[in-house]
């Protein structure tokens, strides 16, 4: 979790409507963390309950999202942030949770593409804006986000919203792209960007691009309107 996903969260939570009962899958809160890794004060009063295979900080319930102990149709949202590249299996995982939505339910989903190997215990896979539309089909909605360089993305995202969720229109959309903007932003301290600058003179963009890129980021909404 960065301050470029919570923003992205923080986007999603003040543009569309997210039913409760909430669902973080991956949800402790790894000592020596930011503040930003708790999402969780983004849902005020609202009912939520965090899953982890670990106890810890932040976990209500310990489990495996690829066998949860919620009953089927029994969740509103799922929120899984930086999650899915540690889940070895992570298809009975996208299963799991089309289990336990709610026809009305949204799923959103993000992971790390360009990034370093990191533990928690394992990493495993990384997904492109493809692989989670792909894996989100049963989903009629999808608005598939990225940023980053095109080829060389840093983090990718999904929200998916189930056949009976209420579904975005134009306007909301549209306060989603203005939430973005404001919140999603995770900017260089201005030494290092001063390096990299110094580095795209010397030897072109395209090494520095991950770095000079990362507040940059599009999105596309996938499936019937």
């Amino acid at each position: 979790m960065n301050k470029f996903l919570r923003g992205m969260t923080r986007a999603v939570v003040e543009s569309f409507h997210l039913p409760e009962p909430i669902l973080e899958i991956g949800s402790l809160q790894v000592e020596g963390a930011s503040d930003d890794i708790n999402i969780r004060t983004l849902f005020p009063g609202k009912d939520y309950t965090g899953v982890d295979f670990r106890a810890g900080p932040g976990v209500d319930c310990v489990a495996s999202v690829e066998d949860l102990p919620q009953k089927s149709g029994s969740v509103g949202t799922v929120l899984a942030l930086s999650t899915f590249e540690h889940v070895q299996r992570f298809w009975k995982g996208f299963e799991e949770v089309e289990r336990v939505l709610r026809p009305d339910g949204v799923f959103v989903v993000a992971s790390p593409f360009y990034f370093h190997v990191h533990g928690y215990p394992s990493d495993y896979w990384r997904f492109t804006p493809e692989a989670f539309d792909f894996m989100l089909k049963p989903y009629p909605r999808r608005l598939l986000g990225w940023h980053g360089p095109d080829r060389r993305m840093a983090n990718v995202w999904c929200v998916a919203f189930g056949p009976e969720a209420r579904m975005p229109d134009e306007a909301s959309i549209e306060t989603y792209r203005q939430k973005m903007n404001l919140y999603a932003k995770e900017p260089l301290p201005w030494h290092r960007k001063l390096r990299y600058e110094a580095g795209r003179l010397l030897c072109g963009r395209r090494p520095f691009a991950p770095h000079l890129d990362r507040e940059k980021w599009d999105m596309e909404m996938r499936g019937a309107a």
